[in-house]
């Protein structure tokens, strides 16, 4: 593993766009992908379906925070419920329409915009499929700049705005209203909702305006997730533009040998065991999993954990490869990179840190000393 670790790029760093076109889907889905972190869903089947919408419906404009007038109303949407059972069982058509229209009843506003609650995986491709067949804008932002397995680990709560309504709906066509007096609540009865719905759901909560907005969530990620995706998919390196473009470490290349995976609790849970080739050859590395890739192990010392990125990607095409994807057998190269800096501040490391995931250890900051972090703000 290099112990040079180059500095991680922020979404904000990225070139704004104003619209998202047909043509921008491949590279918007390859983005989220990587933004993913193993999580958030695979990116294939909604990537199909924004297609579609945009073949039907046209392009999606692409709202800056700065640009929300006094008239826009922004609501965060995303799937929930287990990544494996996602990319088997399709959702229905009408279920984000479904949402608005509960939303919009429950608050009387108009919803003008769709944020993804997270900008990996198919959390961050959907969205803008729901937005074209809403005619509604998507902001060029998310709650997470990644994805995180469970409803707390939102920037909206680290800048501590309250949930407000929350609506799920399912593929039969049930829909549930909760008003939650904690985002741990809302996690804990919408993982049984979703879970009585056969693991996967569809849900919106945050009713936020131009003001509520500002500070409370992860700007830019958007464009970022399209600007990885067209260097990804243009590249004759992957893995080496992948690694530049992220401002990533290559934490070891090699060969799957093991994968206990397994769906409880509306999460899939597990871990992948990577057997180093090449230069990396002799090395065993581990990565636990709880929907995401949240801590990499070699010879019982961690090398990165949450809330810091980790993505596995084939060694080839540097496609990312999503938990319920790996495969024993598989060729692949493991990337971490850092963090958005709301997630190193106490805040955001009591959420969404290794200790909220169960894990006895602390953290320790991937590419940065140690006195750039805890406490730090934005």
């Amino acid at each position: 593993m290099s112990t040079n670790h180059p500095a991680a790029r922020s979404a904000a760093s990225a070139t704004p766009i104003t619209s998202i076109t047909l043509a921008d889907v491949p590279a918007l889905a390859a983005g989220c992908a990587i933004f993913g972190t193993g999580g958030g869903g695979a990116v294939q089947t909604p990537q199909l379906g924004v297609e579609i919408a945009l073949e039907q419906f046209g392009p999606v404009p692409v709202k800056q925070v700065a640009d929300l007038d006094a008239d826009d109303v922004v609501v965060a949407m995303s799937g929930i419920g287990a990544p494996s059972v996602g990319f088997e069982m399709l959702g229905a058509s009408g279920q984000a329409e479904i949402i608005v229209e509960e939303i919009e009843r429950l608050t009387g506003k108009r919803i003008t915009t769709i944020m993804a609650t997270e900008i990996g995986g198919s959390n961050g491709v959907g969205p803008v499929g729901w937005a074209a067949s809403l005619g509604l804008s998507i902001l060029d932002a998310d709650g997470m700049g990644r994805a995180f397995p469970e409803a707390p680990m939102t920037a909206m709560n680290v800048a501590n705005l309250p949930p407000g309504y929350a609506v799920l709906s399912d593929v039969i066509g049930n829909v549930s209203i909760l008003r939650p007096v904690s985002l741990a609540w809302l996690e804990r009865h919408a993982r049984a909702l979703t879970v009585a719905s056969g693991a996967i759901s569809i849900g919106a909560n945050y009713v936020m305006d131009r003001y509520t907005v500002r500070g409370a969530v992860i700007e830019g990620s958007v464009s970022r997730a399209v600007q990885v995706g067209r260097r990804l998919l243009t590249a004759t390196d992957p893995v080496g533009a992948l690694t530049d473009e992220l401002g990533a470490s290559l934490i070891t290349g090699g060969k799957v040998v093991d994968i206990e995976r397994r769906t409880e609790g509306g999460f899939t849970r597990g871990s992948v065991t990577v057997e180093g080739i090449g230069e990396h050859r002799g090395r065993l590395t581990r990565v636990e999993i709880q929907n995401e890739n949240l801590v990499v192990m070699e010879d019982g010392a961690v090398i990165v954990s949450v809330p810091d990125l980790v993505t596995i990607v084939d060694s080839e095409t540097g496609d990312a490869i999503s938990t319920e994807m790996l495969r024993f057998g598989q060729r692949v190269s493991v990337l971490a990179w850092a963090c958005d800096p709301l997630w190193r501040t106490e805040r955001g490391l009591e959420l969404a840190g290794p200790r909220a995931f169960g894990y006895d250890l602390d953290y320790e900051p991937f590419g940065v000393s140690a006195d750039e972090t805890i406490g730090a703000t934005r």
